[in-house]
C-alpha cells in the first residue's frame, strides 16, 4: 500500500511529545518529580518546612513540562530536514520503502525494532532512539490504515 508522506508541525510536535512521555525513565522521572511536588507542597502547607523546597519541587516540575513539551520537541523538529520534505513510502508484505522521487530507500522488516500508534502516527523504531513518523493521513483510503496496522503488528510487534 502507498502512503503520501508530508508532515503538519502541530501533529509532529504532538508526535514527538508522545515519543518522549512513552520513554520509561521520563515517565519515571515525571511521577518522581510530580511526588516531590506534591509532599513538598503538603509539607509546606503544613509548615514543616520552608518556602524553598516547595519552590524548588514547584520550578523543577515547571522546567521539566517546560523541557519535555515545547523544547525538546521543537528542537528535533527545527533540526530534522524530513519534516519539510515530501516524499512517498510504500509497505509490502517484506519491506518497507521510501520513494523521494530521485531515490529510493528500503528497509526489511527485521530492521524496526518496535512501533507504537499516536492520533497521526505510526511511530515505526530501529532502535530506542531512531525512529520514523509514518503519518495516518497519507494514506488512500481509512481501510489502508487498518491493513497498515495488522501489517505493522505482524511483522514488528508493537510495544506495550
Amino acid at each position: 500500500m502507498k502512503v503520501t508522506v508530508s508532515y503538519t508541525k502541530s501533529q509532529v510536535l504532538q508526535a514527538l511529545r508522545y515519543h518522549f512521555i512513552k520513554k520509561p525513565e521520563i515517565r519515571l522521572m515525571i511521577i518522581l518529580v510530580n511526588v516531590f511536588a506534591l509532599v513538598s507542597a503538603g509539607l509546606f502547607a503544613f509548615r514543616v518546612i520552608s518556602a524553598l523546597p516547595f519552590l524548588m519541587g514547584t520550578t523543577l516540575w515547571m522546567t521539566m513540562m517546560v523541557t519535555f513539551w515545547f523544547w525538546m520537541p521543537w528542537l528535533i523538529y527545527r533540526r530534522s530536514r524530513t519534516f519539510r520534505d515530501h516524499f512517498a513510502a510504500r509497505l509490502e508484505s517484506q519491506h518497507f520503502f521510501l520513494d523521494f522521487g530521485h531515490r529510493e530507500k528500503a528497509w526489511s522488516w527485521r530492521e524496526f525494532s518496535h512501533y507504537f500508534e499516536s492520533p497521526h502516527f505510526f511511530h515505526l523504531y530501529f532502535d530506542p532512539r531512531s525512529f520514523f513518523l509514518l503519518p495516518k493521513d497519507g494514506f488512500e483510503h481509512p481501510s489502508d490504515v487498518r491493513e497498515a496496522r495488522k501489517l505493522l503488528a505482524g511483522q514488528i510487534g508493537k510495544t506495550a
